[in-house]
């Protein structure tokens, strides 16, 4: 896809693998709109990505507040390219070690965010691409983000993994929805990346991790799900395809 003119968004760009995207975007000179919960995060990640950036605070489950980003990147021009990123994990087990069921809540709440966010920035997002005058046969491209877990999902990750499983059901009926509006839709499946969200997590652990991935033996880098997203939208015939970038893992029960 040309990007000349275009503006992008990116969901969860404060930090990790939307930061990484957001960066890409904006040495290919694309004005983008990073899109976060956190404040602090958001901000730092534009002031740091330079004039091409702008800030919207916003939920992704909230149609408000994605409008207001999507509004802020048609003021830097026509918006063709969405990564959506945001989410986040959580545990619940069916059963708990007390012997109660596990949190319904809980499930709702990652769902939600996971699943139904997605939906929410896609619908949102296509709405305005779909309004786009065509350059070269599209409109505009929009990047999903699910997971292995959609495929291995672990022993207590059954919201995150049923969510992203979701996503990856999502992706070609989307496709296949938006083909008439001249809108592409792809979805990439990270194996285990180097982001914040394993920070919780000791260096042990982290070895571990790096040591079950067979080729290369080591958590993927956040540049390394940019580098493929950009290749995504500059391939038109890349279309409600979800494309693992594992290393070749495939996840134990735990």
């Amino acid at each position: 896809m040309d990007l000349r003119g275009a503006s992008a968004v990116v969901t969860g760009g404060g930090s990790g693998l939307g930061l990484a995207t957001a960066r890409a975007l904006v040495a290919r000179g694309v004005p983008t709109v990073v899109v976060d919960v956190s404040e602090p995060a958001g901000k730092q990640a534009a002031a740091d990505l330079g004039p091409l950036a702008r800030f919207v605070l916003a939920d992704v489950t909230d149609p408000a507040g994605v409008a207001s980003a999507l509004d802020a990147a048609q003021e830097l021009g026509p918006l063709r390219v969405l990564v959506h990123c945001a989410g986040k994990g959580g545990t619940v087990r069916l059963v708990e070690r007390d012997g109660s069921p596990g949190s319904l809540e809980t499930f709702e709440s990652l769902v939600r965010l996971n699943l139904v966010g997605t939906f929410n920035v896609l619908r949102l997002a296509a709405a305005r691409m779909a309004g786009n005058e065509p350059v070269d046969g599209e409109r505009g491209v929009c990047l999903l983000t699910a997971s292995v877990a959609a495929w291995e999902g672990q022993i207590g990750q059954i919201p995150y993994a049923s969510a992203k499983a979701g996503v990856v059901g999502m992706t070609l009926v989307a496709a296949r929805d938006l083909a008439t509006k001249l809108i592409r839709v792809c979805t990439i499946a990270p194996g285990v990346f180097d982001t914040p969200i394993l920070d919780r997590l000791s260096d042990e652990v982290k070895e571990r991790l790096a040591a079950g991935i067979p080729h290369p033996s080591r958590l993927g880098h956040p540049d390394e799900y940019a580098h493929l997203a950009l290749a995504i939208v500059d391939n038109p015939m890349l279309n409600g395809e979800t494309i693992r970038l594992d290393g070749a893992i495939r996840m134990p029960p735990r």
